[in-house]
This record gives structure tokens, sequence and C-alpha cells, in this order.
């Protein structure tokens, strides 16, 4: 996975391409991204907001690649299994979405990159049993709901506001069903994300 540390800089952030970057990557740059914008402006800039939507579109890609490795692992019970191909049919909705969004905002959608690369990315030779496919999977949706959830400040359109905002409401609810799955406690704290 490659990790954003050190920059400084939005525009240099932004000049990197974004579908290289691993989940890490995304919460870093959206992070440095939202203290450095301040304030989202009104006046849009379609260029930057499109970047940043390459950025999730990323997300999306390596999200649907996880759940497509997990449900060919053979390690998940039916019921898991089903699950699993039901959250990677929101991400291919999600997907959709972006690139809708992106060709709206003239840019050009970020290419996805092949299922070996994500399996070594994200390290799923590693993958021995249901649990650790559940821990991958909740791990990509937590960090993806943080990863929205500080899309929204960044971005200079407010009509993005919404996809961001809905989208990191699916993301969230996924983590959920996973940290249920996984018989993880309910956090006695809030918030969970941001």
């Amino acid at each position: 996975m490659i990790e954003v540390n050190g920059l400084k800089s939005r525009r240099r952030i932004l000049s990197g391409s974004a579908a290289a970057l691993s989940t890490t990557g995304i919460l870093a740059l959206l992070d440095t991204s939202a203290r450095a914008a301040g304030a989202p402006a009104n006046v849009g800039n379609a260029a930057q907001d499109a970047q940043l939507l390459n950025a999730a579109l990323s997300l999306e890609y390596e999200g649907i690649a996880a759940y497509q490795i997990g449900a060919e692992s053979k390690l998940l019970t039916p019921n898991v299994l089903k699950a699993a191909i039901t959250f990677q049919s929101h991400h291919k909705q999600h997907r959709d979405d972006l690139i809708a969004a992106i060709k709206r905002l003239g840019g050009a959608p970020a290419a996805k990159k092949s299922e070996p690369a994500y399996a070594k990315e994200l390290d799923t030779a590693s993958l021995k049993d249901q649990a650790g496919v559940l821990r991958l999977a909740l791990k990509l949706e937590r960090g993806a709901t943080n990863a929205y959830l500080g899309l929204i400040p960044s971005l200079n359109q407010s009509d993005l506001y919404v996809l961001a905002a809905r989208t990191a409401a699916d993301e969230s609810f996924h983590a959920a069903i996973l940290g249920h799955l996984l018989g993880e406690a309910i956090p006695q704290k809030a918030p969970m994300f941001g």
C-alpha cells in the first residue's frame, strides 16, 4: 500500500495519481486537503473536485476487488457470502455514481487496477479463514467511511456533499454489519467515525 506522508500542500497531494492510493493514502490526502482548505468554497473548482472524487473512486475499486477476492476465497459461509456480494453491489453503485459525477465535472475517471494488483496490495494471500476476510473488509469499510466524511469539507461544489454523505452512510452501515459478524462489542463512546 502506498501512503501519503509529509505532504504539506493540497496541490502537491492532488498532483499525484489518486488511483495509486490505498485507503490509508486517501485518508491522509483528505485530511491534509481539508485542513488546507479551511471552510469549503461555494465557487467550484471542478478539476479539484474531480481529483478528489477520483481518489474516492479508487477506494470503491479497491472495495469491489476485496469483496470479489473474499467471495472467491471459499472461506465464507453462505450467509456471509450473500452479505459480501450485496456490499460489493453497493460499491459498484458508488463507483457508477462517482464516475458520473467525475464526467459531469469534465474529469476522466481513474482507471482500476487488476485484481492481482489489489490482491497483492491487500495481502489477501494471508487470509486463512472467514474472520480474516471480515477483518480486511471491516478495515476497508471503516477507512472508506472516514475518507468520505473527510471528503465533504474538501469539496468545492455543494451538490457533491450529498453524494459523499450518502456514500459515507453506506460505508458505515457495512462497517456496523461486519463488526457484528465479527462479534465486536458496540463502541461505548461516540463519535465512531471522523
